[in-house]
Parts: structure tokens; sequence; C-alpha cells
């Protein structure tokens, strides 16, 4: 199954779906395409103001540029996502922070689809990681 995953850039949980036999459905696999694309004029920036417009099924025209470049990166993923892992109350260093108003829109997003959900938060300590690696286990394994 395809499985996104929330922080979008997050190597932890990227690595637990491959493990698991799903597809990870992340923001790196979305920017590699994207820096080996020649049609991309500045690698380092990855949208293109097309990218921009088509962020707009996933906000109105009042949400910021930055916002709707974002999703118009995360949203196609999210959309063929058919399961979903949402880390909570990561640390800044975890993954992407970008911006919370595009976390806030992205959780969104995955509920309203209704897929297959696990809601985990971020450990502290040794003890609540293997918590944490068990109930991602449990989820992936139980996923058809």
């Amino acid at each position: 199954m395809k499985v996104f995953i929330v922080p979008p850039n997050s190597l932890i949980l990227y690595d637990l779906v491959e493990r698991y036999g799903h597809t990870p459905l992340s923001l790196m696999g979305a920017i590699s395409k994207r820096v080996m694309n020649p049609e991309i004029e500045s690698p380092p920036i990855n949208v293109t103001p097309n990218d921009v417009k088509k962020g707009l099924k996933y906000a109105g025209i009042e949400v910021p540029s930055g916002i709707r470049g974002r999703l118009a990166v995360w949203g196609p993923l999210v959309d063929e996502a058919e399961a979903a892992i949402i880390m909570e109350d990561a640390p800044f260093e975890f993954g992407c922070v970008g911006c919370h108003r595009t976390d806030e829109m992205i959780r969104f997003l995955v509920k309203k689809r209704k897929i297959p959900l696990l809601e985990v938060r971020y450990p502290t300590n040794e003890d609540e990681a293997k918590v944490l690696v068990s109930k991602i286990k449990s989820f992936l394994e139980g996923l058809k």
C-alpha cells in the first residue's frame, strides 16, 4: 500500500514504512523528481508558478502562495495515499517545519480522505520509542 507520512520528510517513518513492504509517499520522493526534471529552472526552489496554481485545489486564493506551493507538492501525495501515519509533537529537527498552517491543512486533508490512519506521539524516551515502533509495525502489518 501507499502510505503518506507526516512529517513528510521523516526518514524514520519512511524507513519503517518501506521495511514493512509498503510504499512511503514522502516529500523526498516528490522533490527528487523535481530536482532531476530539466524543466525546473531553479532547482533550489523546486516549485514552479504552475505548482502554486495547482495548490488552489487544496487551498483558496487567499491562502499565502508558500502554503499553496507546498500543498501543490504534498496534496497529490495525500490524494494517492491508501493509508497514513501522522507523528504528533515531533521536534523541529525530526521533519519539515515548513509552515504550521501547511501542516494543519495536510492533517485535515488526510483525515478527510477517511483512509486507514495511525496517529502517534513523538517518543521522549527509549521505552516510548519501542512502543512507537511496535504501534507502527502493527499498523503496517494490518494493512492489506
